[in-house]
């Protein structure tokens, strides 16, 4: 059963950084794409971020340039890097390679409020 876990959430004042990370059990999550997503309250998930198995990268506009996502396939990880955070970046953030509802995680929250 693949399963996909998110740790690394946080409140954190606006222009602040965290590192949200991702682990998958059940897959060789070397193997595939990875993508971020987020839900705000009341809003529909968007994504964020895809990171290729080759390591080719794509963003969301209203992040570009101040997230990063990343992978250590030695750690079976991928990561996002999220700089000057926004108080509009609070969300619940989640992680998942195209599997089914079972498979996504709770997620991690992300507070950014001074």
């Amino acid at each position: 059963q693949v399963q996909f876990v998110e740790s690394g959430g946080g409140l954190v004042q606006p222009g602040g950084s965290l590192r949200l990370s991702c682990t998958a059990s059940g897959i060789i999550f070397k193997l595939y794409t990875t993508t971020w997503y987020r839900q705000a309250p009341g809003k529909q998930r968007e994504l964020v971020a895809t990171i290729t198995n080759g390591g080719s990268t794509n963003y969301a506009d209203s992040v570009k340039g101040r997230f990063t996502i990343s992978r250590d396939n030695a750690k079976n990880t991928v990561y996002l890097q999220m700089n000057n955070l926004k108080p509009e970046d609070t969300a619940v953030y989640y992680c998942n390679s195209g599997f089914g509802p079972s498979s996504w995680g709770q997620g991690t929250q992300v507070t950014v409020s001074s």
